[in-house]
C-alpha cells in the first residue's frame, strides 16, 4: 500500500439515510463534532438533515436542566449546536409514547412529553430506555452532501442494541474499527493535532 494512500482522509462514499450514523474524520477540530458520532433522525435531499450527536455525555442530569421534571437522575448528552437551549429525547418505548417517530428498528424520537412524565413517575421509563439531548445537529439541503464530498464524515450503520450498549467514550473508535483496515490509521491520529 502506498504511504500517501494510508494517510489520506477520505469518506466511504455511502449515501446517508435516516437511521444511519455519521462518524467524523479524525482531524475535525470542532467542539461539537470533533470525534463525534451523529445519528441521522431524518434525512432528505430536498429538506436537509436532522441528527443528534450520540457519544458526548455531559456532566449534568436532566433534573438539573429542566424545571418541574419528574425525579429522574438521567444524564444529558450534547445533541448539537442547533437549539442548544432545548431538551430532546429518544427512546425504545415505541407506542407507549404517542406521537413518537421511529428512527430505526426499535428506536424512536420524541413524542408526548406528558406521557413520558407519567412513564418516568411509574418507573417504566428509565435510563436504559430513554436518552436526553441538549440541542441537535442540522444541515440544510445539500450541505451534508458537500461535507461528505470534502471527506468530513463516514456513513455507517449500527443496530439499536449496539448504539445503546456501546459506551459513549468508545463509540467513535469502536465504530471506526468496524469499518476495517482502510480506516485503522484514523485511530492513530491524536485527538489534538498540537499534541503530535
Amino acid at each position: 500500500m502506498k504511504l500517501d494512500k494510508r494517510f489520506q482522509i477520505r469518506s466511504n462514499s455511502l449515501d446517508p439515510k435516516q437511521g444511519d450514523i455519521l462518524i467524523s474524520e479524525p482531524l475535525m477540530n470542532d467542539f461539537h463534532f470533533g470525534r463525534s458520532v451523529v445519528l441521522l433522525v431524518d434525512h432528505s435531499e430536498a429538506d436537509g438533515t436532522f441528527g443528534i450527536i450520540v457519544n458526548k455525555k455531559l456532566d449534568v442530569s436532566v433534573n438539573q436542566i429542566v424545571d418541574d421534571f419528574p425525579d429522574f437522575d438521567a444524564p444529558v448528552y450534547l445533541g448539537g449546536p442547533v437549539a442548544d437551549d432545548q431538551i430532546f429525547f429518544m427512546h425504545t418505548l415505541g407506542d407507549l409514547i404517542p406521537e413518537s417517530c421511529e428512527i430505526m428498528d426499535g428506536l424512536y424520537w420524541g413524542g408526548d412529553n406528558k406521557v413520558l412524565d407519567t412513564l418516568i413517575a411509574t418507573g417504566i421509563a428509565n435510563e436504559d430506555n430513554v436518552r436526553f439531548f441538549l440541542g441537535y445537529s442540522g444541515w440544510e439541503s445539500g450541505q451534508l452532501v458537500g461535507e461528505l464530498v470534502r471527506n468530513s464524515w463516514l456513513v455507517s450503520q449500527v443496530s439499536t442494541e449496539e448504539l445503546l450498549a456501546t459506551p459513549t467514550d468508545k463509540m467513535w473508535s469502536d465504530y471506526v474499527s468496524q469499518l476495517g483496515k482502510d480506516y485503522e490509521m484514523w485511530q492513530r491520529f491524536p485527538v489534538n493535532a498540537e499534541d503530535n
